[in-house]
């Protein structure tokens, strides 16, 4: 018996910018091209809805991305793997304010 072989898939690497619901999430993919006349390098972006099965991921994190079926109406993108995870701003935040406070005291 023949072992089917899977046809190439797109794969990207981006930045998660929303959680929009339960296993749904928002990738920014950023791009760069020359301008047709001008050729002036210019930034662009491409917002893909990707399905995270696990919920492990959170905004600021960077992923990368697999084409895949398409799952629901948006969604035809799924997750491979955690990059880079962001760092956590609610503690840097607490212990900013730790620290303010304590300089205030003395």
């Amino acid at each position: 018996m023949e072992k089917q072989v899977r046809n190439n898939r797109k794969s990207l690497s981006g930045t998660v910018t929303s959680r929009m619901g339960d296993k749904s999430i928002k990738v920014t993919v950023p791009y760069k091209i020359p301008h047709p006349r001008y050729q002036k390098v210019i930034n662009r972006k491409t917002v893909l809805h990707v399905h995270d099965e696990k919920n492990e991921t959170k905004p600021g994190d960077r992923v990368e991305i697999m084409e895949t079926r398409p799952i629901s109406r948006l969604k035809c993108w799924r997750i491979v793997r955690v990059l880079e995870v962001a760092p956590d701003l609610s503690l840097a935040i607490a212990s900013a304010t730790e620290k303010s406070e304590s300089k205030s005291e003395a």
